[in-house]
């Protein structure tokens, strides 16, 4: 995308605020006006003083009054052009930041798997901002500008044709001369950019993972990383700073030639008798009108670079694939018995390495399945399919005979609850964090949740019970504390399937022992998935399965598996043969 195409599709953004940019338009051509009108009074003004002790003090002291006031409206409709310019930038940025939001909650899982959270919280910040600024920079520069330039010319025509082309002829100077420096430029904006949104990802990386940072002592390479791409980012930012710079004194360098000839050429016409010296002053002060706007937008180019390379990067976000849409005429599934049937289901995260191949299952409603094997065996993908946050590659998955494809994602996923290994809280109460499924439900269900999941002795200990504020990553709480919330918040939307991947391994033993109660009182009657390491939490499961390298090698009941001598019995052995 080239910087005429951002630039066009960010004004399409304010194309909807009419009434905001038909008002800063008009302040800008009255300003503007009132800027015009001065010079032509203040030329008045010097014809007026013919000589020494032939000065008309009266006539002056008249063009000094409607001098004073032109400029005084002027001022006015200068400051509503800053609100009105303001206003629209801003809301520009507000619509904007709504879409990107309200994107990366429809972009695929795959998108945030494989983007670093410190990139796109930079998108929503940095560059934001350098949007924001290049917008208010842009608008008041254009609006302004346009003006500007036709009144100027016009008057200049007024007063000599002649010293008009010369300024004319100095306009395309500018004008090349400031796009061969913002060509070679821009390209070293995109990438400051790109470093910082790159800094911002390790930043976030570091700070949220500082207890391992120390216990490792790894604060000096951490360190020395940052230092590496700080040093990057100020190298980029030094040169696209300089080379963006460079706009400004060249074009006004070769303004100042141009005002210099004018400025002889005149000279030579007011003795020649061809104008006045009023007019002469008129016309000098003209020509730097002119040339305003052009040294105007040279003097900002830099934040308009750095606000193009930034919408640039928001664009491409914007302009990602969301996720496929749901089939047209898919159903809503208000309920569901627990059927579920893999019919030779293959799914690769890359084409090149297949991890699930003709994988097949069928499980009967209320059965409870173990899912165990090793690290990247395919277990948790198995868990993506199911909620399709993945779509299977070939093969189908069907729930109660229908095929998922046919279901909306949102009634599906309500069918499922999920208690995951990495657990998530937002920045709130206990309450709202265990509330988070089922907004509306009262402080008896809240509670009863938080016992079922062994939870309400703790919160009952906090500084306010279940309006304890916590911070977004639960810091206050211990990791287990954090992941029996995460329990009761599943607990308390009661759904009729449920996934536990790694629900209890931060858990100490006495504690996991009763929310395994908990557990086979919540998925009595109800179809469940458990995966787990520790096997000691899967061996009254109804079905066990073993994956290895995305098939199934191996299923039974423990007891079965145990006497078959394979795969799971080795696992098993491994972990109680010394007990």
């Amino acid at each position: 995308m080239n910087s005429t195409t951002t630039w066009k599709r960010l004004f399409r953004y304010t194309s909807q605020y009419r009434r905001i940019t038909i008002g800063a338009v008009i302040c800008a051509i009255l300003s503007v006006i009132a800027s015009l009108i001065g010079p032509l009074l203040i030329g008045r003004a010097v014809d007026h003083m013919i000589g020494p002790d032939h000065v008309e003090f009266p006539a002056i002291f008249r063009l000094l009054l409607i001098l004073g006031a032109v400029y005084l409206v002027g001022s006015f409709f200068g400051w509503l052009l800053t609100y009105y310019t303001n206003k629209l930038a801003y809301r520009t940025v507000y619509d904007l930041r709504r879409e990107l939001f309200d994107k990366l909650d429809a972009l695929p899982l795959k998108f945030h798997d494989n983007h670093p959270q410190g990139d796109s919280i930079s998108r929503f910040v940095n560059d934001m901002d350098a949007v924001s600024d290049g917008l208010l920079q842009g608008f008041s520069a254009l609006l302004t500008g346009i003006v500007t330039i036709a009144g100027a010319i016009g008057l200049m025509l007024y007063i000599s044709p002649v010293m008009t082309l010369v300024v004319l002829l100095s306009a395309p100077a500018t004008f090349f001369v400031a796009r061969f420096i913002t060509m070679r430029s821009q390209q070293m904006f995109r990438e400051q950019a790109k470093i910082l949104g790159g800094l911002n990802g390790y930043v976030e990386e570091i700070v949220g993972g500082q207890k391992v940072v120390q216990a490792y002592h790894y604060e000096d390479r951490s360190f020395a990383a940052f230092a590496e791409r700080n040093n990057e980012l100020y190298k980029t930012g030094i040169k696209s700073q300089f080379y963006g710079s460079l706009s400004n004194p060249t074009t006004r360098l070769v303004n100042n030639i141009t005002f210099s000839v004018i400025a002889m050429i005149g000279s030579a016409l007011v003795i020649g008798g061809h104008f006045s010296v009023g007019d002469l002053s008129s016309f000098l002060i003209y020509s730097n009108l002119f040339a305003k706007p052009f040294n105007e937008i040279t003097g900002v180019i830099t934040q308009l670079q750095s606000a193009t390379a930034s919408a640039q990067r928001i664009f491409t976000i914007l302009d990602l694939p969301q996720e496929t849409p749901d089939a047209p005429g898919a159903t809503v599934m208000k309920g569901s018995q627990g059927t579920i049937t893999l019919d030779k289901v293959s799914f690769a995260y890359t084409p090149e390495r297949p991890l699930i191949r003709n994988f097949s299952l069928e499980v009967k409603p209320g059965t409870r399945v173990a899912i165990v094997g090793q690290t990247g065996a395919g277990k948790t993908t198995l868990v993506n399919l199911l909620m399709r946050f993945y779509e299977v590659n070939s093969g189908t998955i069907r729930i109660d005979g229908n095929d998922i494809t046919s279901i909306t994602r949102d009634s599906l996923r309500r069918n499922f609850g999920m208690v995951l290994q990495d657990t998530w809280l937002y920045g709130g109460s206990i309450r709202d964090n265990i509330a988070y499924g089922k907004p509306e439900a009262t402080e008896a269900e809240v509670i009863a949740a938080a016992k079922a999941a062994n939870a309400h002795s703790f919160i009952k200990r906090l500084p306010e019970g279940y309006n304890t504020k916590i911070s977004g990553s639960g810091d206050n709480l211990s990791q287990g504390q954090k992941q029996l919330l995460t329990i009761a918040r599943v607990m308390l939307v009661d759904p009729p399937m449920l996934i536990l991947d790694e629900a209890t391994s931060s858990i100490d033993t006495l504690t996991e022992v009763r929310i395994q109660k908990a557990f086979l009182a919540m998925i009595s009657g109800r179809t469940s998935f458990v995966i787990a390491h520790r096997l000691s939490t899967i061996r009254e499961s109804d079905l066990i399965l073993f994956m290895k390298d995305g098939d199934i090698v191996e299923s039974g009941t423990h007891e079965e598996l145990l006497g078959s001598g394979g795969y799971y019995a080795r696992l098993y052995n491994s972990q109680f043969a010394a007990v």
